[in-house]
């Protein structure tokens, strides 16, 4: 599995428009499937990028990056967001099948001026490939507390049109008996993907997905045995008009049923229905031989139907400019802004800078500096409940990052990157209390501010054997005196991976990967994951086992996780021999 360190490019939007001299982590999934079963899986190699699942197997899980809350992450399929406008807890129920997704990379830093609102940490943007072969794979397997999966991709290619057929179903009966609820899930998803080559105008890429997921949420907000309901619904249709302008449209649908207290709907029960759309024209011009220019108008609209949080939309535009110079010999310089005009009138202004120094042909120093901002979902805005209630006079926060690095590539077989940064915070929203008989409510926060490091290094040894280590550590001022948060100050102060893989008999593969995390108030404790699996010929047997140490730990407080899990099967693969 090969995990890219060095500072490269990400894919904003899907032409020829870059963010460089950032410092981008990208994950290739077609490489290796077996060995992982979710996009959280590969997620979890980045030590920057804090996790906290509420259930096994990317089932249900917050993302954030750099320390920031789980608000504050932006996730992409293609460059389109899915983020969940009713709230981040969701913005992980990916429509799409792993088997769907070939690349994944993960922005450290803002991404507003590009991406726009939630990009305050971060941006994580799943990408899909057209395939370059005909082929069909699928893949079963059984493990421990009554798990099950059957994953399945048929991929078409012509000269003219590329087609993609992807479905996923995971199961598993839960391991919780601290209630009458045991965490048990179903998670279901399926898409289908159309790639139509024009000569005039370039690709048409029409893509339609859904996901449902039932799963036990006992613990999930709260002592309470609760169970919830997610469905999503995800449609998006990108032109190429020619080879410097895009034209992108996308429609995300998504449906949250929660029952407080298991077979009892009588009591409490939330049924939200939140729809998001979004428009975009891009195009990107060179100027000289190696610099270019990226400018476009976007425009989005989002709606909540809530039995909890009742009927509300709102709408923004946004225009950007970002200038690549690259006509200097060792130096590099971006520029870019973008302004957001929101409903009501109101606009937020986002630049940003970046640029790189090259010391050597091994030796690169860089540095960067962006505002970011997020506007209030949806429940931070309407939420109420016996323990939690929101706050319609919310201000959007915004946020100036700054960030420095260095970049050593001595050689083909060795890379290392190091980036300090700042993150500070102007009307950060939390929810706090200053008694435990209080409920939780959504107030601004001034001055929450971030300082941190993240380091990363990759050896590649003799052979196929590939080392990789990284580390970062968080650190925020205290909260105010007497004040008790629920999310702002619940980060992972500490996170390193260390993993190693290797490629046994020309046709085994195996990966092991441990993970030391320290959160805030909490003790250092370690995860051992190990997966191993045929990588050549039609029948691919694998196994992977997770925390194999059979670590007890929550990564969020008060909601245990599973064990010692164990999962293995049988992959078939079959493709047709190339014209």
């Amino acid at each position: 599995m090969k995990l890219s360190i060095d500072v490269t490019t990400v894919e904003p939007m899907l032409f020829s428009e870059d963010l460089p001299d950032r410092s981008v982590v990208q994950f290739d999934l077609r490489e290796h499937p077996m060995l992982f079963n979710s996009p959280v899986d590969y997620l979890r190699q980045d030590a920057a990028l804090n996790l906290e699942s509420r259930a096994g197997n990317g089932v249900q899980a917050d993302l954030s990056i750099r320390g920031t809350t789980f608000e504050q992450t932006l996730v992409l399929v293609n460059g389109l967001r899915i983020n969940d406008p009713e709230t981040g807890h969701l913005n992980l129920d990916i429509p799409v099948p792993l088997e769907a997704i070939a690349k994944i990379d993960v922005l450290h830093g803002s991404g507003s001026t590009v991406y726009g609102s939630d990009a305050i940490g971060g941006a994580v943007n799943l990408i899909t490939r057209p395939p370059g072969a005909t082929s069909v794979a699928t893949k079963a397997g059984f493990g421990n507390l009554g798990s099950e999966e059957q994953h399945l991709q048929a991929d078409l290619h012509l000269s003219a049109v590329d087609g993609q057929l992807t479905g996923s179903r995971d199961t598993s009966n839960g391991f919780y008996s601290g209630g009458s609820n045991d965490r048990g899930y179903h998670s279901n998803a399926v898409a289908a993907e159309t790639w139509l080559h024009h000569s005039a105008l370039g690709t048409t890429d029409i893509l339609v997905a859904g996901s449902d997921r039932p799963y036990g949420a006992n613990l999930f907000y709260g002592p309470y045995p609760s169970w919830e309901r997610t469905k999503g619904w995800f449609a998006s249709v990108q032109q190429q008009l020619g080879p410097k302008t895009a034209l992108d449209f996308a429609y995300l649908k998504h449906t949250d049923l929660f029952v407080l207290f298991d077979g009892q709907p009588s009591i409490y029960e939330n049924n939200h229905v939140a729809t998001n759309w979004e428009g975009a024209l891009r195009r990107s011009d060179g100027l000289g031989k190696e610099s270019t220019v990226s400018y476009g108008l976007e425009a989005e609209a989002d709606t909540i139907a809530s039995s909890n949080l009742g009927h509300h939309g709102r709408n923004q535009g946004a225009g950007y400019v970002n200038l690549s110079l690259r006509e200097f010999n060792r130096l590099s310089l971006t520029v870019g802004a973008r302004e957001e005009v929101l409903s009501g009138g109101g606009s937020v202004f986002s630049p940003s800078f970046a640029g790189a120094f090259r010391l050597s042909g091994s030796l690169r120093l860089r540095g960067a500096a962006g505002h970011g901002f997020r506007l209030p979902t949806y429940v931070d805005l309407n939420y109420s409940d016996p323990t939690t209630i929101g706050n319609p006079k919310l201000k959007p926060e915004t946020s100036w990052s700054y960030e420095g690095g260095l970049d050593w590539t001595p050689g083909g077989r060795f890379r290392i990157s190091a980036t300090g940064f700042q993150l500070n915070q102007h009307n950060a929203i939390d929810y706090s209390k200053y008694s435990l008989t209080d409920k939780w409510q959504a107030i601004n926060v001034d001055h929450l501010n971030f300082t941190g490091a993240e380091t990363s290094a990759l050896v590649r040894l003799s052979g196929s054997q590939e080392i990789g280590l990284s580390y970062t550590a968080v650190r925020a001022a205290s909260p105010p005196a007497g004040l008790i948060s629920e999310y702002a100050y619940n980060y992972a102060a500490q996170r390193a991976v260390f993993s190693w893989s290797s490629e046994f008999l020309h046709q085994v593969i195996a990966r092991t990967q441990v993970a030391a995390v320290q959160r805030t108030q909490h003790t250092v404790y370690p995860l051992w994951d190990l997966s191993i699996a045929r990588s050549k010929g039609r029948v691919q047997p694998y196994l992977r086992l997770m925390n194999l140490s059979n670590t007890g730990y929550q990564e969020i407080p008060a909601v245990p996780l599973p064990g010692r899990t164990i999962m293995g099967g049988v992959a078939y693969v079959w493709s047709r021999p190339g014209r």
